[in-house]
């Protein structure tokens, strides 16, 4: 059984569109990333640091922005199957969570060593 729409590269947008809006309507972790971006993010292109650097920045947001939209996707998966507390539902959300995490700790790190870079600073 496949229950796939025909492709088009159109309405494939519209999905993702979709999917954008929803997250934004339903997801306050990810409400609170769209307006740390609106703010970070011409931050960054103001920035005084070189292009590499600011490229860095803006990936490894990106990736924190992504990986809370799959953490929301596996989250509404697992509500969809169980209402029930199961200790695989709890691993899965908490596997998500911990993807999030590792992706903000990513991006933190970036900061701390185009910073140290940036005034010189060296720790080792």
């Amino acid at each position: 059984m496949n229950n796939k729409p025909k492709y088009t590269l159109f309405k494939n947008a519209s999905y993702a569109i979709d999917g954008l809006v929803h997250a934004i309507k339903t997801e306050t972790s990810f409400k609170i990333e769209v307006a740390i971006a609106i703010i970070l993010l011409p931050t960054i292109y103001f920035l005084p640091f070189l292009l590499i650097y600011k490229l860095i920045l803006l990936i490894t947001y990106f990736i924190i922005m992504i990986a809370e939209l799959l953490n929301s996707a596996v989250e509404n998966v697992v509500d969809l199957v169980t209402i029930e507390i199961h200790p695989l539902a709890k691993a899965a959300k908490d596997v998500g969570a911990t993807a999030v995490f590792f992706s903000v700790i990513l991006h933190l790190i970036c900061w701390v060593v185009i910073l140290l870079e940036y005034f010189k600073i060296t720790i080792f």
